[in-house]
């Protein structure tokens, strides 16, 4: 295994790395999409394109690609997923800074969203060659992992000072974290991974009582694992709460 190939995700009773398969989470056989017929036209287009229209890379540089291919899949891991079924979370990222979608609004201590990602990427190349002598994409596993999460801490490894002056380090990683997350979880493998029935329209939900799940829905089992021995993002210290890197009260968020 090559020095910084991710590492799969360990099964908690061996501790062995588990095998990647076609559908992770607590819903085996769950399957979103088998029930496209039950949804007005327009929604099963919208949602069958983000499995099967994936956007080609416009915004970020091939260098840049490969930093954030490897960024997304530090903040959120897809080891236990076999490689026909990644769910492509760099290519929507990619789009919406190439539209230059935004929510609406913008934090006034933060870049637009296009130059933060650049900004960030930049800090984190310094941050690689200050403390390692390397590029980000030459550095190990652990030694990638244990440089974002000095970013998600808000105590990044030396380097890039003069970046983190220009654009708030938790707001940042809020947003790089948050592109993932919304990326992720709006894909219907996701949806099968967390037992979501997709669009409850124009069928709508019937059993609201006692949570039973409806007919097309199947039973809960109970999914573990371990994070890989190279990771960093199992904790292994208390952690103490602080309030110096975060927003004040009632301007948290992302973006």
């Amino acid at each position: 295994m090559k020095p910084n190939e991710r590492q799969p995700p360990r099964d908690p009773r061996t501790h062995q790395p588990l095998p990647p398969c076609e559908q992770p989470g607590y819903y085996p056989g769950f399957s979103t999409l088998s029930q496209q017929s039950f949804w007005d036209a327009a929604t099963r287009e919208l949602v069958r394109k983000r499995v099967h229209d994936i956007p080609p890379l416009r915004f970020f540089t091939p260098n840049e690609s490969k930093m954030m291919e490897a960024i997304c899949a530090h903040f959120l891991p897809q080891d236990d997923r076999d490689d026909a079924h990644q769910i492509p979370i760099l290519p929507f990222i990619d789009e919406r800074l190439h539209q230059k979608r935004t929510p609406g609004y913008r934090f006034e201590d933060m870049p637009p969203d296009g130059e933060a990602y650049r900004l960030g990427l930049e800090a984190i190349e310094q941050m690689a060659r200050a403390n390692h002598d390397r590029s980000f994409l030459e550095l190990s596993w652990r030694e990638q992992d244990e440089l974002l999460k000095s970013i998600h801490d808000g105590k990044p490894w030396p380097g890039a000072e003069e970046i983190w002056k220009r654009m708030p380090i938790y707001r940042y990683c809020g947003l790089v974290i948050g592109d993932c997350v919304e990326v992720y979880y709006a894909h219907p493998w996701a949806w099968d991974e967390i037992g979501f029935g997709g669009p409850a329209y124009p069928r709508a939900y019937f059993r609201l009582e006692r949570g039973e799940p409806e007919p097309w829905e199947v039973e809960e089992r109970r999914y573990e694992w371990l994070a890989p021995n190279e990771s960093v993002s199992d904790p292994s210290e208390p952690e103490i709460a602080t309030h110096k890197e975060h927003p004040p009260a009632g301007q948290g968020g992302t973006h």
